[in-house]
């Protein structure tokens, strides 16, 4: 999504002002801006909460492995819909408290409730019937779930309008925006390592003595107290933003196109989808060519960020789902692993662009790091493998953790791979705004075409990734497999097909999500 009261057709939009020479931004934006950049590291702290312990969780309510992923449907499906759906409305808000911050503030709201849902789940299952101990809870699952999609919506509520609102404190210049995203990257870095942080601490429901209870063990209870953490970061940070930063007001001129597209939006109920199809089109071959480059990219990246713990507790650590101690120990290992993976991230996220230039371009550097994406990927059955032949039993015949070697193998798996996503985060990102610029494009209309490469292959493996990793077993290596080829093909086709943007062509490089 992207900011301005005026959305055309893709191809008629100017972009060229991405190109100019910016003047110093004013101390006083900067603070303003940083404000509302902070907000990422209340949003990205829950993200981290739910990549890295809501797979295991969902199991430990009696949901198998091979449906798990279905939960994670909602992700992709509120990416797709939601936030273009309310970056467009908020486009186009006149509301007296802004275009933006209403949204913000709605989210935040939104999150509040669904953290609450989520963390006693099993708690308002049992008070409404669920049996206690092993076994499956369907009370607690359908208030899960719901409080789940209401989770996802709500993140995408709240993403869509912080991004806009700091393009509409930039002024639409593009040296102000690269300071804004390089600020709103630093927050979501920020945001991942306290939520991976959080996550690999077992001892935090401490903090939170209450949240133990008879249906809600030491994991459950932990999960519930990093979320009680998340509501407190984001609503402060919420909180702070929204009251000292405030919106200008519109010009006379802006209000009135402004009234005349919401008579419009009143005959068609979602215009930015017209304008989407309309500009599929029209799309010039090296976006589709980088679409399909990020399409494989992402069918290789999915199966990773869903299963990443799962795979450190049942391959690496030996446990099962609801055994209490391996199992934990490996989520809290595969945590410590993300945690690795994302101060890795956000160091490689600052030398993109100078590795781009050494190595020979951004096609090339995402090309060589697709490949090694792909090695990190298959590099999990040898890690696997090897935790499988090093198994230790104590004197009670009891399975013990996997060798220090193993563990320092998964966790490097982590961090490496930190690199190839800080690429994934921007480079096709930077390379859509480029080509939509040489074609005289909308960028923000070739943004959300790019998004649909990113939300549909999360799409395909939540359906399949599940029933495939059963097909072979219930394991997660099936579903790392496919990443690995996806990733190398995904090389390939970077390196040989993906045109390279040309060498004046400098725009500021929009870090993503993976919503």
């Amino acid at each position: 999504m992207e900011n301005g009261t005026k959305r055309e057709g893709l191809g008629k939009l100017n972009v060229s002002s991405s190109l100019q020479v910016e003047q110093p931004l004013p101390q006083s934006k900067l603070w303003k801006i940083i404000m509302v950049a902070s907000i990422a590291a209340g949003v990205q702290f829950g993200w981290a909460l739910q990549l890295s312990l809501l797979t295991p969780y969902v199991q430990l309510l009696g949901i198998p492995h091979r449906f798990a992923s279905f939960i994670w449907l909602c992700g992709p499906i509120s990416g797709m819909i939601v936030q273009p759906v309310v970056g467009y409305y908020s486009d186009n808000c006149s509301s007296r408290f802004g275009r933006r911050r209403p949204f913000i503030a709605a989210g935040a709201a939104l999150v509040t409730i669904a953290v609450f849902l989520i963390g006693f789940a099993a708690d308002l299952g049992h008070a409404s019937g669920d049996p206690l101990g092993k076994g499956s809870k369907p009370r607690a699952i359908a208030v899960f779930v719901v409080g789940f999609w209401i989770l996802d919506v709500a993140n995408n509520m709240l993403q869509g309008p912080c991004r806009a609102l700091l393009a509409d404190l930039s002024g639409g210049k593009a040296g102000r925006m690269r300071t804004a995203n390089s600020f709103f990257s630093f927050f979501m870095a920020v945001g991942n390592i306290l939520g991976y942080a959080a996550g690999s601490y077992s001892r935090l429901y401490k903090v939170f003595p209450f949240s133990k209870t008879p249906a809600c063990d030491i994991y459950c209870a932990n999960l519930k107290s990093c979320f009680f953490i998340a509501i407190f970061l984001l609503l402060g940070l919420t909180t702070l933003a929204l009251t000292v930063v405030r919106e200008n007001e519109l010009p006379e001129k802006e209000e009135q196109e402004i009234d005349e597209k919401l008579a419009g939006a009143g005959k068609s109920k979602a215009p930015f989808f017209g304008e989407i199809f309309g500009a599929l089109k029209d799309l010039p071959r090296p976006m589709w060519i980088l679409l399909l480059v990020t399409c494989l990219n992402w069918i290789a990246w999915f199966p990773f960020f869903l299963y990443d713990t799962d795979w450190m507790a049942k391959e690496v650590y030996g446990g099962s789902v609801g055994d209490g101690r391996l199992y934990d120990m490996g989520v809290h290992a595969g945590a410590l692993g993300l945690l690795l993976n994302s101060v890795v991230l956000g160091f490689m996220s600052l030398g993109v662009e100078f590795l781009g230039k050494k190595i020979g371009g951004a096609k090339r550097l995402w090309g060589i790091l697709n490949f090694v994406l792909a090695v990190c990927l298959a590099m999990t059955i040898l890690v696997t493998k090897m935790a499988e032949k090093s198994r230790r039993y104590n004197a009670s015949g009891l399975l013990m953790g996997p060798t220090p070697g193993v563990k320092i193998g998964a966790l490097t798996l982590f961090a490496v791979l930190g690199i190839p996503l800080a690429v994934t985060y921007s480079i096709p990102f930077a390379l859509a705004s480029i080509f939509s610029s040489n074609a005289g494009s909308g960028q923000g209309l070739s943004l959300g075409v790019l998004n649909l490469a990113i939300v549909v292959p999360q799409m395909l493996i939540s359906l399949v990734g599940g029933p495939w990793d059963d097909l072979f077993g219930g394991g997660n290596l099936p579903g790392f497999v496919v990443g690995a080829v996806a990733a190398a093909a995904s090389g390939v086709l970077a390196l040989t097909l993906l045109p390279s943007p040309p060498a004046d062509a400098k725009p500021g490089v929009t870090m993503g999500g993976f919503h």
